[in-house]
């Protein structure tokens, strides 16, 4: 049983062949609409025009994708484009009597965009042929009918016939470019499983996690003293995601091995207490007191052999002696000497503690699989009320290369219910149950573009609003409802490098992204299926292209980076067309990453940067939310950017020392906004300098591994 909004992959292939060897200024035009049998011409189809229905004037109406225009009479080819001839000095003769058009040259020597450009068709018989598949928006329509996204002008305070309704979804300042196609192709892959979204089944998932994240919060307290360090909850659903083959989206349930490397590694390094970063003799002194009490109170505690007890007693009780008789040390005494402690008593600490940290990271795992139950039941309880099956007969899918799409569901969505909207100041605040989730203006607009590019089930909008709510709550819950949480672990790359890297590298898809932070509309990320109805092509372990020059910046989580490269790995190795990744991670060296040590080392490396620390900027992950002078943070870190191509993709997207440079150029422009006010400005970038110190904080001790 297919849903409408997921149509048979016959039905969504379509359209018009393309090489997946040319160049990436030849993208293929917008897929062709499948509203109403399209019995145009070719010329017509092929210069954008689609035929629609009115549902108010109930009749048909014309709409060219490329420029927006609304006609109710057939278009005549030739006809001048209001957008970039608007005075239609370029436009071609009216036709002749008779009904022929004159196709002189002068005639077809039309001005038009980018993007109204239909590339040239492949005649070299050593490509295959890529098909684009028909991927239907919901289009505005002339000034009569209703306007796709009524309902949601309306929660605007806005009447649908006011001539400003255009403007309220149109950003005010861009982080984005939705109109650049993509190069990237795949072979055509049937509809997902996955059960659609619903703001009751996500209400419950969110409540779920929270208990979680709680009771990982009261294990690591009652059972090791210390609080959950920061962010490793959320880098272990990261690194379980990586693993996990069970049905939920967000929380593990299907995992091997049970106990999560990433959260006990986190858990360990803190034990028997969590070591920060020191800038004053006293801190380094209290802090060297508060290390041997805690060694030797847990070892104490704990069932450890006769030789590792006298071990830690001994190596604590010369620690006091030492403190108590020598008070003119420096800070670098105390530091040294703490060093030593932990290189004498930390192996029989940790080896104290590894039953009981084993203990949390199994029982956080056997909670979560139990609430994925919970959360499957809701879900399948929500389908049989409204008479779904969940149950689908897999869909034939032909063996052949298409333009990639975003992701489609075969599970039908059943009727959602409604959610509330209203605009605090420059906030779209979004409820379902008392359960409010923010995003500014500008990005809520984006979210409405996506949608409309690629949601087609929902023409008159009535579901926007309810998958807003699903989309915005996942990623709270993904990252922390806490103030900058998951910042780190959802930035992106500045704007003016996604430019550089497009014009350079014909870049046109991103491996790790969101709906909130891509900057093409084209791109993988953890959720297809609140994701999926905003272009989302699915995660990105799970896509398999077999041409196409892609970003890829992963989140930091040394599990899923390692992941990563095998998943390249194998895709460079079986493709013979063009297929790039240019990879940005943290250039850690103390103690270096595995999947830093294999693409130094791969065959595909084609070339690798560094990019100093502090010296170089990442997107805020937070930016749908955050404030506009927090949108950029400095890197505390080095930036690692790696070069991974086949032999095709290396000839036709070489990192030539002239790209290189211009690339590195692009890193000196600041993507910051200052502050009108130099008072103003100084205050927030000192509390943004703050914020990136934390930061790196953060990430240096989830690196740093317990001595053994």
């Amino acid at each position: 049983m297919a849903n409408e909004n997921h149509r048979s992959p016959a039905e969504e292939a379509s359209l018009m062949s393309h090489s997946p060897g040319t160049s990436n200024q030849n993208q293929p035009s917008s897929p062709k609409p499948l509203r109403l049998v399209q019995d145009l011409p070719d010329e017509l189809v092929q210069a954008g025009w689609e035929k629609c229905w009115s549902k108010r004037e109930n009749r048909p109406y014309y709409f060219n994708r490329f420029t927006n225009q609304s006609l109710w009479e057939m278009p005549v080819l030739g006809q001048h484009d209001v957008i970039s001839d608007p005075l239609g000095l370029n436009a071609a003769p009216m036709p002749l009597e008779g009904g022929m058009i004159d196709t002189s040259v002068e005639s077809k020597q039309r001005k038009r965009r980018f993007s109204e450009e239909v590339p040239p068709s492949g005649s070299s018989m050593k490509k295959p042929k890529a098909d684009v598949p028909g991927n239907p928006a919901a289009q505005p329509v002339p000034s009569s009918p209703s306007i796709p996204g009524t309902s949601v002008l309306k929660a605007w305070c806005v009447s649908p016939e006011d001539k400003q309704q255009a403007a309220l979804l149109r950003p005010t300042e861009v982080y984005w470019d939705l109109d650049i196609q993509t190069n990237a192709v795949i072979k055509q892959r049937a509809p997902s499983e996955v059960l659609s979204p619903h703001p009751e089944v996500e209400l419950l998932r969110s409540q779920l996690i929270l208990k979680l994240r709680q009771h990982y919060r009261e294990l690591c307290q009652q059972r090791e003293g210390i609080d959950p360090p920061r962010e490793s909850f959320n880098r272990w659903m990261l690194e379980r995601k990586v693993v996990d083959k069970g049905t939920d989206p967000l929380l593990p349930s299907d995992c091997e091995p049970v106990v999560s490397p990433s959260m006990f590694r986190e858990i360990m390094n803190d034990i028997p207490i969590r070591l920060s970063r020191i800038k004053f003799r006293e801190e380094a002194k209290r802090l060297l007191f508060k290390y041997a009490e805690a060694a030797k109170r847990l070892i104490e505690s704990r069932s450890a052999s006769p030789d590792s007890r006298k071990v830690v007693k001994w190596n604590v009780e010369d620690t006091f002696s030492w403190l108590r008789r020598d008070h003119s040390a420096s800070k670098e005494d105390y530091m040294d000497r703490l060093e030593h402690l932990r290189k004498q008593c930390g192996p029989h600490v940790s080896a104290a503690a590894k039953d009981s940290v084993e203990g949390i990271c199994s029982k956080i795992y056997y909670i979560s699989l139990e609430y994925v139950k919970r959360i499957r039941e809701k879900n399948l309880a929500i389908l049989k009320e409204n008479n779904i099956s969940a149950e689908v007969e897999a869909p034939e899918v032909q063996d052949r290369l298409v333009y990639c799409y975003p992701v489609r569901l075969a599970i039908p969505s059943p009727p959602l219910p409604s959610v509330e909207m209203h605009m605090e100041n420059n906030m779209a605040c979004v409820r379902y149950k008392g359960e409010m989730v923010k995003v500014s203006r500008n990005y809520f607009s984006k979210l409405w573009l996506l949608y409309r590019y690629s949601c087609i089930d929902d023409s008159s909008f009535e579901k926007f609003l309810p998958r807003v709510w699903c989309l915005l709550r996942r990623y709270q819950m993904m990252f922390g409802v806490n103030l900058y949480e998951g910042t780190g672990l959802q930035g992106s790359l500045p704007v003016h490098i996604f430019e550089a890297l497009h014009k350079l590298f014909g870049v046109s898809f991103e491996c790790f992204a969101s709906p909130l932070n891509c900057y093409f509309k084209q791109y993988c990320s953890a959720f297809l299926d609140t994701d999926g109805y905003f272009g989302s092509r699915g995660p990105c372990l799970d896509f398999f292209p077999v041409s196409g020059s892609f970003e890829v910046n992963p989140p930091f989580c040394e599990e899923l980076m390692n992941a990563m490269v095998s998943h390249f790995e194998k895709l460079l190795e079986s493709s013979t067309e063009p297929l790039s990744f240019i990879v940005f991670i943290p250039e850690w060296r103390d103690p270096p990453t595995t999947a830093l040590i294999r693409m130094e080392q791969s065959k595909f490396k084609r070339h690798q940067l560094s990019l100093p620390a502090f010296d170089h900027e990442y997107r805020s992950g937070s930016q749908h939310v955050c404030k506009k002078e927090e949108m950029y943070y400095k890197s505390v870190h080095n930036t690692a950017i790696l070069f991974l191509q086949n032999s095709a993709g290396f000839a036709k997207w070489e990192p030539t020392p002239e790209r290189l440079q211009e690339l590195i150029a692009a890193y000196k422009h600041s993507g910051r906004t200052l502050s009108s006010s130099s008072s103003s400005s100084s205050s927030s970038s000192s509390s943004i300098v703050d914020k990136e110190r934390e930061l790196g904080r953060e990430q240096s001790s989830s690196r740093e591994t317990n001595p053994n």
